[in-house]
């Protein structure tokens, strides 16, 4: 006959059970079929796609950054080169296209969703196609909230932003496809680790002098002795700048406005915030030219960045709603401080 100590049966099943719930799976499963509302739509999922095209370089490293590299069928629109910790996966990825793919590439290779950075490449002016065609065709889409809430895309163009973007429409983003992708655990993960960088860029740039600190950021110009596309008030650009205290040089509510220089020398920045890219669209997405023409033009050679060389250089896609956001922040703040203004 088996022994019992008195108290013994108690404290083993209590213990039983504590070890149970740390053992149980923390995040609870996704429960299909899903329904999402989605820029304006909504959109329903009977199971967790198995075969996915991202349109956006930020979108393709949002669903690498989530581990789900082997369900990505195609991607598209590249600006650079992909986070270096994401090389390897992405490289055995079919790239359907550098820029805008065709809709006849994106549906040829047999997605069950398409899920796009930018509203005008599936949206209701979608350059590769509107979601009612990839809906016609049993294919959901998805677009990044980041880019139809509280904007408007109606011109083709990068739209105007009625309220000042947050991150939170990035971690919203995230949560969202963990969710479709019934990766919950790995979004929630993700979300904690960019906040937490987030956090530790803000602290290394408290001091005083830095605050409200005038800084531009300049994306590219279509001619580069031309107006400038300079980042909006309510872009990703100045929700970097509100993060860490300085002030964005343009009040306009459009996106990337094109911007004369002769506007931006009244407003004297002390650092300008240069886009590096591989894309060679227009004649200053190279930072040399950029830089060059800078130090030689005789209105913005005068600015105050420029005579004291203050420019940080900033991979382009720091510069979108994405989760490179918090890169951009982190350079940001690296650069303040080497300069001294944050001291």
């Amino acid at each position: 006959m088996r022994q019992i100590i008195p108290g013994f049966s108690l404290a083993f099943g209590l213990a039983s059970l504590c070890l149970a719930g740390l053992a149980a799976p923390a995040f609870a499963a996704t429960q299909y079929p899903l329904t999402l509302s989605n820029c304006g739509q909504q959109v329903t999922f009977e199971k967790a796609p198995a075969k996915i095209v991202s349109i956006g370089q930020g979108m393709t490293e949002v669903l690498l950054s989530l581990g789900l590299a082997d369900k990505i069928a195609g991607t598209a629109v590249w600006v650079g080169p992909v986070l270096p910790q994401y090389a390897e996966a992405n490289s055995k990825i079919r790239r359907l296209a550098d820029n805008d793919p065709s809709f006849e590439s994106v549906v040829g290779a047999e997605p069950d969703l398409v899920a796009a950075e930018f509203e005008w490449h599936v949206g209701a002016q979608g350059s590769v196609g509107k979601r009612e065609q990839f809906k016609d065709l049993g294919i959901n889409t998805y677009i990044a909230p980041a880019d139809c809430v509280a904007k408007i895309n109606t011109d083709g163009g990068d739209g105007v932003r009625k309220e000042l973007f947050t991150m939170d429409l990035i971690y919203q983003e995230i949560a969202e496809l963990s969710e479709i992708f019934d990766v919950k655990d790995r979004g929630d993960k993700l979300i904690a680790d960019l906040k937490k960088r987030e956090a530790a860029a803000v602290a290394s740039v408290s001091g005083a002098a830095a605050k409200n600190l005038p800084v531009v950021f300049w994306f590219s110009s279509k001619e580069v002795k031309g107006d400038a596309f300079i980042a909006g008030k309510n872009s990703a650009p100045a929700y970097i700048l509100k993060t860490l205290g300085a002030k964005n040089v343009v009040t306009t509510e459009e996106e990337w406005p094109l911007v004369g220089w002769e506007t931006i020398a009244q407003a004297n920045p002390a650092v300008i915030v240069i886009a590096t890219m591989d894309r060679r669209r227009y004649a200053a997405d190279d930072p040399k030219v950029k830089v060059d023409f800078l130090e030689n033009d005789p209105v913005t050679r005068e600015l105050d960045a420029v005579k004291n060389k203050r420019f940080i250089m900033m991979d382009a896609q720091s510069m979108n709603p994405t989760i490179r956001t918090i890169d951009g922040i982190e350079i940001l703040a690296k650069g303040i401080a080497a300069s001294g203004l944050a001291q």
